[in-house]
């Protein structure tokens, strides 16, 4: 058994900052890609940022260089650091993982933790 969970969304005015963070427990071989989804009302999940075991990452467009994912493989942790919001990235935002267990490679999803941003 795999649980994800989110902390740390809430509501900011634009221009400011909040860090998500997932912990990742349960039985846990090694974690491969982690990464970051949003879904707004009416709109599909999007990728927001995703990073591998050894670090190497990848960001949406309308993210990149105002948002930084991390991760630390010691604590099963993937973090989100995100700058400069803006009213379009309130959603709530959901944490994904690879994850090899005792048996299989499952994909897992967290509760998720909304963001709002407001103008």
């Amino acid at each position: 058994q795999v649980q994800l969970v989110e902390s740390g969304g809430g509501l900011v005015q634009a221009g400011g900052s909040l860090r998500l963070s997932c912990a990742a427990s349960g039985s846990i071989f090694i974690i491969n890609a982690m990464g970051w989804y949003r879904q707004a009302p009416g709109k599909q999940r999007e990728l927001v940022a995703a990073i591998n075991r050894g670090g190497r990452t990848n960001y949406a467009d309308s993210v990149k260089g105002r948002f930084t994912i991390s991760r630390d493989n010691a604590k099963n942790t993937v973090y989100l650091q995100m700058d400069s919001l803006k009213p379009e990235d309130t959603a709530r935002y959901y944490c994904n993982a690879a994850i090899q267990g005792p048996r299989d490679l499952g994909l897992y999803w967290g509760q998720g933790t909304q963001v709002t941003v407001s103008s």
